[in-house]
C-alpha cells in the first residue's frame, strides 16, 4: 500500500475531490421563491388587486388572470359569454391597469375560455 502512495506522490498524482453539488430540497425552494416568485408577485399583485376593484362582482365569479407576461395579461374565463362580455370592457379595463400599474406595461389583454 505505501508502494501506490510513493508511485503516485513520484508521478504528481493528485486525487481530485469531487465536490458535492446536492442541495437540500428547503434551500432550494428558499431560493426558488426569493429569485422568482415574491419579485413577480411584488410586481404583479397590484394588478391582480386592481382586477378585482375594477370588475363587477358577478364577471369576477367567472374569470381570473392566469399569466401576466410579456406585456400580455391573460384572463381566463368559465364560458364563452363571460369571454365576450369581459371582451366589451377590455379597453377601459386595459386603461386603467395601465394607469394604475405603469410598472406592469400591460400593452395587450388576452381571453382565453376554460
Amino acid at each position: 500500500m505505501d508502494e501506490i502512495k510513493t508511485i503516485q506522490n513520484t508521478l504528481g498524482y493528485r486525487r481530485i475531490r469531487k465536490r458535492d453539488r446536492t442541495i437540500k430540497l428547503n434551500e432550494a425552494a428558499d431560493k426558488f421563491l426569493g429569485e422568482q416568485v415574491l419579485p413577480r408577485q411584488a410586481r404583479y399583485g397590484a394588478v391582480v388587486e386592481l382586477w378585482r376593484r375594477i370588475l363587477p362582482v358577478e364577471l369576477r365569479r367567472h374569470c381570473e388572470i392566469t399569466d401576466i407576461s410579456g406585456g400580455q395579461l391573460t384572463v381566463q374565463a368559465d364560458s364563452p359569454s363571460y369571454k365576450y362580455e369581459l371582451h366589451l370592457c377590455s379597453s377601459e379595463i386595459l386603461k386603467e391597469l395601465q394607469r394604475q400599474c405603469p410598472k406592469v406595461r400591460i400593452t395587450k389583454i388576452k381571453f382565453i375560455v376554460a
